[in-house]
């Protein structure tokens, strides 16, 4: 398999290894604009290519977390001030499951699933003309509702996504990435 996208910033190394995907972070990656931390950075690592209303995006990755604020999962993002990254992200000793979603400002929603760290995670986003719909599942097991969050329409992009705000090294294995029909059924 070849990893379709361009790189909205691309990570200290990405290497193919067979039909997975292994991207290595860069220190200081991150994406957050001005929510309560009062700072905007616009460096993930994000494979992007095209994602149309009526689409999903599925991607299926695994990744030790350890340090603060390690996140792997996918990303869809229309411009700089519009877009949602959703996976799973370690704060605080505890890996957690969630999704930020970026209009101008951004907000961050999460539940703790420590038991998923360093197994395969399936994130799910299903997009509709105003809206994002955010599943996830752990090892093929049942996919449980993340997040329905409001979108822009128009054009946008999507893909697997890592960041490492706090050190180096941080490594996620991105084992799978699909589009197909979005999610009819919100629940």
């Amino acid at each position: 398999m070849s990893w379709p996208g361009r790189w909205l910033n691309p990570p200290a190394e990405a290497v193919e290894d067979g039909d997975e995907l292994l991207v290595t972070a860069l220190a200081g990656s991150d994406s957050w604009r001005h929510t309560s931390y009062g700072f905007v950075h616009d460096s993930a690592h994000a494979l992007l290519s095209p994602l149309a209303v009526g689409q999903a995006l599925e991607v299926d990755f695994r990744a030790d977390f350890t340090g603060q604020f390690d996140q792997a999962g996918l990303m869809i993002r229309a411009d700089a001030e519009h877009w949602v990254k959703a996976g799973c992200e370690f704060a605080d000793g505890v890996l957690n499951l969630g999704a930020v979603v970026t209009l101008g400002k951004s907000d961050w929603s999460t539940g703790a699933v420590d038991d998923w760290n360093g197994r395969r995670i399936t994130v799910r986003a299903s997009r509709a003309a105003d809206s994002i719909t955010v599943r996830a599942a752990v090892d093929g097991g049942p996919f449980r509702l993340v997040r329905v969050a409001p979108f822009v329409a128009g054009a946008a992009e999507a893909g697997p996504y890592l960041c490492a705000p706090t050190r180096s090294g941080f490594q996620a294995r991105f084992l799978a990435c699909r589009i197909g029909p979005a999610d009819a059924a919100l629940h």
